[in-house]
């Protein structure tokens, strides 16, 4: 170990742009087993990690790393999955260099261990020499329905399963997965990764239920009274609105509904061919991880130019600035320091571009952010065929919430104990989106794993 200084920080290998952006194959290689444990003899081994402590689910990042560079991968393949339900997932779409990477001590100077390209990793190949994470089969008398299947429902039904607790799992959509099927590209997360895990779950219990839409194909309340407790993780899916005049125009579309429709289209199912961009120029509007998503999946689809506006500069931008790099790498425009202030439309009602004033960072503000100020007689317009809207996520609020008692704040969100994740409603858990608003998936497997927490410890007291 504590090798920085001999063996530099290297990154998993990207596939050539030109090749990528023809397909929505993964971008990144994963490490072999060299690449993973000299990268990982980097590591100093620090008394107090900051790299775990930056971690949402506290994962053991020194110790698998440190097994890694000692080449014991099945120990390493244990540690790894034990605090987290999904960690070849995270390993792909974790925005490490604002996470356990940034916070790394090497990271001043030395660069940060790759520590999500090494997690990746062991998942990876302990799968390949034949490790599964282990369940103990259904061993109790308790049932648990699990409404949503996205990462906090999946997590959820995980550590459950894992304390030997049955879990019903009720998926409105066609396949399991939420945010990780339907939401994130293929070229972050392929879909197949996703669909392994679920088969792990099943394999250890799980019933699945697609196609069921709760309050609607079935009703709450027959649920609740054939299970002992309930996980509500129904995700934030609601796209928020500018509030821009002209940004109800029919080619104004929101992020989630255009990834969805392009991750059916290459699911090959049916999809709404309004969402074909070839030979269009489509502008994206927001700064996040989504709105990367948007703007690569764009230039794979054959979008004439796809340009995104940004209010702020590339250092302010909220989203991983790995995302950004490689969005800049696939021909990407970006203007910043533009702010939008309204739609233009045609005659016909359609919009054609977008008109934006120039903005300067003046001073901060008490979270140390500096307040964005408009350049008064700066304004100018972008020209569009097609608008995305990325601007973040709401809660819908299903109507059983508050017919159960279930109580949301004033944004829609699921109120809940969080030391127990326990609604207003007693045996009725939340966790993910629909209690924090659109944040992280490691954060929602956070939720989930801390909800199925206090959900086994009330039934088998």
């Amino acid at each position: 170990m504590r090798e920085y200084l001999t063996i530099e920080r290297v990154d998993a290998t990207k596939r050539l742009v030109v090749e990528r952006t023809r397909d929505f194959d993964e971008i990144y290689e994963v490490f072999d087993k060299n690449e993973a444990a000299s990268q990982s003899d980097r590591c100093i081994q620090c008394g107090d990690p900051f790299c775990l402590n930056k971690c949402p689910l506290h994962n053991y990042i020194p110790q698998w790393l440190k097994s890694i560079a000692e080449k014991d991968l099945e120990f390493a393949f244990k540690l790894s999955n034990e605090p987290s339900p999904f960690p070849e997932i995270m390993g792909r779409v974790c925005p490490h260099d604002k996470l356990c990477e940034g916070d790394c001590t090497l990271n001043d100077g030395h660069g940060a261990i790759t520590i999500g390209s090494i997690e990746t990793h062991i998942t990876e190949a302990g799968f390949k020499a034949g490790y599964k994470p282990e369940f103990p089969g259904i061993t109790v008398n308790k049932k648990v329905a699990v409404i949503g299947s996205g990462p906090a429902g999946l997590s959820a039904a995980t550590y459950l399963l894992r304390s030997g607790i049955a879990v019903t799992m009720y998926e409105r959509s066609d396949r399991a997965g939420g945010l990780l099927t339907y939401g994130i590209p293929g070229f972050k997360l392929d879909k197949k990764i996703v669909q392994r895990r679920v088969k792990l779950l099943e394999e250890a219990g799980l019933k699945l239920i697609l196609n069921c839409e709760v309050g609607k194909d079935i009703a709450f309340e027959d649920i609740a009274n054939e299970h002992d407790a309930m996980f509500i993780g129904v995700g934030a899916t609601k796209g928020k609105k500018a509030g821009l005049a002209g940004e109800a125009a029919s080619n104004v579309y929101t992020a989630m509904d255009y990834l969805t429709a392009i991750q059916r289209k290459n699911f090959k199912l049916s999809y709404d061919k309004k969402f074909d961009f070839k030979d269009l120029n489509v502008v994206v509007i927001g700064g996040g991880d989504t709105a990367m998503d948007c703007l690569r999946t764009a230039k794979r689809e054959g979008a004439r130019s796809v340009t995104c506006l940004y209010r702020r500069d590339a250092h302010n931008m909220p989203g991983s600035q790995k995302e950004y790099k490689n969005a800049m790498e696939e021909g990407v425009d970006f203007i910043f320091f533009a702010s939008p202030k309204e739609i233009a439309l045609n005659e016909n009602g359609l919009a054609v571009g977008v008109k934006v004033a120039k903005t300067t960072l003046g001073a901060k503000d008490e979270s140390g952010r500096q307040k964005m100020e408009e350049v008064k007689g700066s304004e100018f317009r972008v020209k569009a065929d097609i608008i995305i809207m990325s601007l973040g996520f709401d809660p819908a609020i299903p109507s059983f919430l508050h017919e159960n008692g279930i109580e949301t704040n004033s944004w829609g969100g699921i109120i809940i104990n969080k030391e127990t994740h326990e609604t207003t409603t007693s045996g009725i858990y939340a966790g993910g989106d629909c209690f924090r608003g659109a944040d992280l998936v490691v954060t929602a497997a956070f939720d989930g794993r801390e909800a199925a927490r206090s959900i086994s410890k009330s039934l088998l007291k």
